[in-house]
């Protein structure tokens, strides 16, 4: 049975009902199948929030776990396998990216912003579709640290490592990325309640 625990632990223990306890896993004992239910998902959502397209973000899982079947190996700490993954997905877009000559490799020199809060009555009034779009429509630098932050629930120090960036740019991005979908779903939520208020309008006059 397996047992989770936090961050990349999870998925990598075993629980021995003999001792019990829970036994480390190393990495030439983890099971490929079982590291692909785990994480397909998580990583099929990131692989989209990054290419806004769902081909795309199939081609980028199974590349990754390609890449692991082949290099998965070389891997000396089974707790760092999540870190592992994302980082290697995201390796492979940014390289899809530079030969589509779609990428600019610019680093800026971010100030930090405090984190603002969504309202929970701004989230409620939204589908997951408008919440989506409003990710998607988020700059590159923003959109990755984000979606990582909030829908794969990465560290800031786990996010340095996957985009290769320090920690102070990682929690610069996520603040301002933060702002950012903030208004655009507060725009949303605006709109949605006056088309809302429009149809209660229409019916009250039918």
């Amino acid at each position: 049975m397996i047992a989770r625990d936090e961050g990349d632990r999870a998925g990598l223990f075993h629980w021995h009902p003999g001792r019990g306890v829970v036994v480390y896993c190393p990495v030439a004992e983890i099971d490929s199948e079982q590291l692909v239910e785990e994480f397909y998902a998580p990583l099929y959502r990131f692989g989209l929030s990054l290419s806004h397209n769902q081909t795309d973000a199939g081609d980028l899982v199974q590349q990754t776990f390609f890449t692991w079947a082949t290099k998965g190996h070389q891997l000396r700490d089974p707790t760092k396998v999540k870190t592992w993954l994302f980082t290697t997905l995201y390796r492979d877009f940014l390289a899809k990216k530079r030969h589509a000559g779609r990428f600019v490799d610019a680093e800026e020199a971010l100030d930090f912003v405090a984190p603002m809060h969504v309202a929970p009555s701004v989230v409620d009034a939204l589908d997951a579709a408008i919440v989506q779009k409003a990710l998607h429509a988020l700059d590159d630098r923003y959109r990755a640290p984000v979606t990582l932050f909030y829908m794969q629930q990465h560290s800031y120090r786990e996010i340095a490592k996957i985009l290769a960036i320090p920690i102070g740019t990682v929690m610069s991005r996520i603040s301002r990325g933060k702002a950012e979908l903030r208004e655009r779903l507060s725009d949303a939520a605006a709109l949605e309640s006056r088309k809302i208020v429009d149809m209660g309008r229409e019916e009250a006059n039918g």
